[in-house]
């Protein structure tokens, strides 16, 4: 996997003025929040440009002014470094507008501008550990792996097979297939408020046993693949900071504390 080369979405939506970390730090839009002296979409952008898996970058924002605020990177889109697209509704609908819109889409990596500790390894490590005949790829971290490094983390984790997993913001979409799996998310999204529909596109047999402790890491992706109709793949990452974005001011705390350490 590591031999090829993929298109990275960068996603830069918004939870609007009520943005817990964009009020923190006074700025219009979380994504420009400054996390190690630098605004976070910079970071990831960069992380992202210093990756030998990486062969173009997409930023998908709502307005041209969270571009243009970053003069580095305002450069780069004058330059035709890195492209633009508008966001959509929803994180899904735009992975399905940029699948629809860009050509030669596939492989596209995603992540999000809050990814502040994303760093070209972390990059490397997801890509290399997607299976060579998946369709769609989710990053994680484990449980185990994250509190030993970081305890006073807050994170959220799914148990699985006597281990606890959180997500990392890293996706990848491998082949066109791999846009049943963002149709479902879509799906998702939209019954988000009604949750006995989720239930009921999950099935009573897989949260059946999710709930007595009976599915692993392996089995839920498998009932995943089943569901969307894709083949989707886990990739558990070594790096526990992975899993660590910013969504509320003590998350950007943390982040600093970290970068403060590497340095």
């Amino acid at each position: 996997m590591t031999s090829r080369r993929f298109t990275a979405l960068v996603l830069a939506g918004s939870r609007g003025a009520a943005d817990p970390v964009a009020q923190a730090t006074g700025v219009p839009h979380k994504a420009l929040a400054v996390v190690g002296g630098e605004p976070m979409l910079l970071r990831v952008v960069d992380a992202l440009r210093a990756s030998p898996a990486i062969d173009r970058i997409v930023l998908a924002v709502q307005d041209q002014a969270i571009v243009d605020a970053v003069p580095a990177l305002a450069a780069a889109v004058t330059r035709g470094e890195i492209a633009v697209m508008p966001t959509q509704a929803s994180p899904a609908l735009t992975v399905e507008a940029a699948m629809r819109s860009l050509p030669d889409a596939f492989p596209l990596l995603v992540t999000t501008s809050d990814h502040a500790l994303l760093t070209p390894d972390i990059v490397g490590s997801f890509v290399a550990g997607v299976a060579p005949d998946a369709d769609v790829a989710v990053g994680l971290a484990t449980r185990t792996a994250i509190l030993k490094a970081y305890p006073a983390s807050v994170r959220t984790f799914i148990r699985l097979g006597g281990e606890g997993y959180s997500g990392c913001n890293l996706f990848a979409f491998l082949s066109p297939e791999g846009a049943q799996a963002v149709l479902f998310w879509v799906r998702m999204e939209r019954y988000r408020k009604t949750p006995w529909k989720i239930a009921a596109s999950i099935g009573l047999w897989p949260l059946l046993r999710y709930a007595l402790g009976w599915l692993d890491l392996g089995g839920a992706f498998r009932e995943l693949s089943r569901l969307v109709g894709a083949r989707g793949v886990p990739v558990v990452l070594p790096q526990p900071e992975a899993a660590i974005d910013v969504d509320k001011p003590s998350d950007l705390a943390q982040v600093e504390a970290i970068l403060s350490r590497r340095r």
